[in-house]
């Protein structure tokens, strides 16, 4: 039984643990042609490498991406791609006491009972570490992505850490690559980094929303029912770790409105082409993108590890305290949103080359 893949056309096979010699992926139907080196996708594994501000796990790793196969004199073949990423500052002597316990919030528990065995050295493969793998297939559907559709355009970013959200009126998309946190609201920026100073000092943690958009994605994305464009969004997002929530457009928030509201109205534009009035619906009505953005939220949970004694069990059934130590992120949602941004891409270019290979890019005639 392999659950390790995800994707349809374009599929996704992610390995290795948070503490091994390596881990990567491996990509299976990428169209041939695609411009590729390491270089252009060592740029969006830079976005995501731990390390680089207070903020974030003091972990030391470069992330630097190897491309082992599938792309000859600088483009794509079509067969498949191997990435490989070496780990290269684990500390696993930082687990060797935790190793009989069970850790509140992890993963320990849980795949104990699924498998009888575990690997305590930073949750192996359940560790966050084996998102960077993620990110690096991202880069990849962005290549494709940029040559199959230019004006498409995929940004994430956080709305909320803990219970602080940002102001919408305040909102400047210039503003997300220039704070640590991610987020378009300078205010909030300033206003979390206090509020996460004091969290991090004190052997805390705290969880945030990510919000990741899709600017220019073509209407016809997606199928009805089953093969659904928001279904597959969702269980990406889903699949991201510590993520416990997700959310299309208005989300949960669509249950509060009326359908007058929440209806978003139909004109024809200038161009022909037609202009929705809101957009509710997060650019999808029916499991099938209309061409406007894609919207998708998520919710990461506070991380688990932290410095503060919490009860637990032993592999014995004892009980016990525990503290974690190690390197850790205060808020893991930072570092989420590159992955974010490589779920969206990796589910959207699935998707084209789905609606290619059964539509042949044919669209219904309006007006």
């Amino acid at each position: 039984m392999s659950l390790n893949t995800f994707g349809h056309l374009f599929r996704v096979t992610t390995w290795g643990e948070s503490h091994g010699p390596a881990l990567g992926c491996t990509i299976d139907g990428c169209p041939p042609g695609v411009p590729l080196d390491a270089g252009a996708l060592q740029h969006w594994l830079n976005k995501r490498k731990p390390g680089q501000n207070k903020y974030t796990t003091q972990r030391r790793e470069a992330d630097a991406v190897e491309i082992l196969s599938g792309v000859y004199e600088g483009v794509s073949t079509g067969t498949p791609i191997q990435l490989a990423i070496q780990n290269t500052d684990q500390r696993s002597k930082d687990y060797g006491d935790i190793a009989e316990k069970f850790r509140p919030g992890h993963a320990d528990i849980s795949y104990w009972q699924k498998y009888g065995v575990r690997d305590p050295r930073g949750g192996g493969r359940s560790s966050a570490r084996e998102t960077a793998a993620r990110v690096a297939a991202g880069g990849v559907a962005r290549a494709a992505l940029a040559q199959l559709v230019p004006r498409l355009k995929i940004t994430g970013y956080m709305v909320q850490m803990g219970p602080h959200g940002i102001d919408r009126d305040r909102f400047d998309w210039d503003q997300i690559a220039a704070n640590p946190f991610w987020t378009p609201d300078a205010v909030a920026a300033t206003e979390w980094a206090k509020y996460l100073d004091d969290l991090r000092k004190s052997g805390n943690s705290c969880g945030a929303v990510i919000e990741v958009v899709a600017q220019g994605t073509p209407p016809g994305l997606g199928a009805p029912v089953y093969g659904k464009l928001d279904t597959d969004l969702a269980a990406a997002m889903m699949s991201i770790n510590a993520v416990k929530g997700v959310e299309i457009g208005e989300g949960m928030a669509a249950a509060a409105l009326t359908g007058e509201a929440n209806a978003d109205e139909i004109f024809m534009g200038n161009d022909g082409a037609p202009v929705f009035s809101s957009n509710h619906a997060g650019g999808i009505l029916g499991g099938i993108s209309t061409g406007q953005d894609v919207v998708v939220r998520f919710a990461v949970k506070p991380t688990s590890s932290i410095l503060k004694t919490r009860q637990t069990i032993t592999k014995s059934g004892e009980a016990a305290e525990i503290v974690t130590k190690g390197r850790h992120d205060p808020c893991v949602g930072i570092r989420a949103v590159p992955v974010g941004e490589a779920m969206m891409a990796c589910v959207i270019l699935d998707h084209l080359l789905l609606d290619r290979g059964q539509t042949g890019g044919v669209r219904g005639v309006i007006g």
